[in-house]
């Protein structure tokens, strides 16, 4: 199941929180932007990652996964699903416990390869949503 509670519940709660946010930019228009505010007021380190670079809601931003020089727990993707596969692979590259795929992101191939190098992942979810149903 692409969006079982327990795993969203680990990856909320266990496994670790510096969070990649793929696709974040400075553009408040983006839902990226938003979710990451909200990462962060739940205690998440966001680290941007995008071709720009930027440095969004105070945290230095990166061009790829590859550039960051220390350890992700997870890898938060907002990108379409044509280009989430890739980067799911990226995230296994870097070592990272968990990729997380927004709402309407889904590539099933990407979610067996991703879980079959031991990851936990979530796909067509959102954590800005999913956060306040944990005191549930």
């Amino acid at each position: 199941m692409y969006g079982d509670p327990a795993t969203i519940r680990k990856i909320l709660t266990e496994l670790g929180d510096t969070w990649a946010v793929v696709g974040l930019s400075n553009n408040p228009d983006r839902a990226a932007y938003g979710v990451a505010r909200i990462l962060q007021r739940h205690g998440k380190r966001i680290v941007p990652i995008h071709p720009k670079a930027e440095t969004v809601h105070g945290e230095r931003g990166y061009a790829s996964l590859a550039e960051v020089p220390f350890a992700i727990d997870v890898v938060d993707v907002f990108v379409n699903s044509s280009l989430a596969g890739q980067v799911a692979d990226e995230a296994v590259a870097a070592g990272a416990r968990a990729v997380w795929f927004q709402l309407d992101v889904v590539d099933e191939d990407a979610f067996e390869r991703t879980r079959a190098a031991g990851l936990d992942m979530v796909m067509d979810r959102c954590p800005a949503i999913e956060i306040p149903t944990l005191a549930a």
